[in-house]
């Protein structure tokens, strides 16, 4: 199959118009199956079939191949035999039923918990930014709620006494969240002592103000949780998300159940309602029993 596979370079090259690092990669992996078939006494295009194309793939997985990798080769094997049916060199493409990798699920990134209490600890509650900047960060891993659910917070989305905040999602319906004592606290510090010096239209009614006195952005956000990772001399890169993510490995590593993880995280699944309500009753006690600032 050699010559077949140097004239599908030579096309790569001249009618494609690819790099040639792209085209060493279709030649690298053609040239690991070409080896492979060979062994089997493969040597024609037309002796190839699925269950042979399957083998190889098999052979690279069982090899460590990333599914990155897979997932090239899967390409390069059918872009190749693809050329071959539009040379005519044979009828029908063996490809066609080949199933592809399923790509890797890489976890989020995600903080340790000794990493979190440093984030948490280095805004000055003393001045309002820095309050309102403690009380966003600290409710954030409180709750698991996305960045751009907590910019849209207005002042009577939570309830400090019971310790719970009301989040809007779309479609009109609304998820009810505990948040811990440390947050509650936080968000009453700033929103007792605070906000007012921030605010510049008592009709406001949001409840995290910039300097201007209008609702904080996602990307004034993204800014302020940039500088406090680096305040607290986190080496890891550090998103909007990540807080929501350490939120949620942090209570699955405690012990917490995936179904009422989801459910706080706004990603519930439950086929039947018995499950919902199931999950509902016990979110305040899997919440207490395993957040680490409960």
């Amino acid at each position: 199959m050699k010559p077949y596979l140097d004239e599908y370079v030579q096309y790569l090259e001249d009618e494609k118009g690819l790099s040639r690092s792209t085209i060493a990669s279709y030649r690298a992996d053609l040239q690991g199956f070409l080896a492979f078939a060979a062994e089997r006494e493969v040597t024609h295009p037309r002796e190839v079939n699925r269950t042979l194309l399957g083998l190889y793939v098999g052979r690279l997985r069982q090899q460590g191949k990333a599914a990155s990798s897979l997932l090239r080769c899967t390409a390069s094997l059918r872009s190749f035999f693809q050329y071959l049916v539009r040379q005519a060199v044979i009828v029908q493409d063996p490809t066609q039923l080949l199933d592809n990798p399923k790509p890797e699920r890489k976890p989020p990134k995600s903080l340790t918990v000794e990493q979190v209490d440093k984030l948490l600890s280095a805004p000055d509650s003393g001045t309002p930014q820095g309050a309102r900047d403690k009380a966003m960060l600290e409710l954030l891993y409180a709750s698991g709620i996305k960045v751009s659910e907590l910019v849209n917070l207005s002042i009577h989305d939570i309830h400090l006494e019971m310790r719970f905040l009301r989040c809007a999602v779309s479609g009109g319906k609304e998820r009810i969240l505990p948040i811990t004592p440390i947050a509650a606290e936080s968000v009453a510090l700033y929103v007792r002592d605070m906000r007012d010096k921030l605010m510049r239209d008592a009709g406001e009614d949001a409840l995290f103000l910039n300097s201007l006195g209008t609702r904080l952005t996602r990307q004034g956000f993204w800014k302020i949780i940039k500088k406090y990772g680096k305040l607290a001399d986190i080496d890891e890169d550090i998103t909007p998300h990540t807080l929501r993510h350490s939120f949620a490995m942090h209570l699955l590593q405690n012990g917490a159940d995936l179904r009422s993880v989801q459910e706080m995280l706004g990603h519930s699944a439950l086929s039947t309602t018995g499950m919902y309500q199931s999950a509902k009753k016990s979110m305040k006690e899997v919440y207490d029993h395993y957040h680490p600032r409960s």
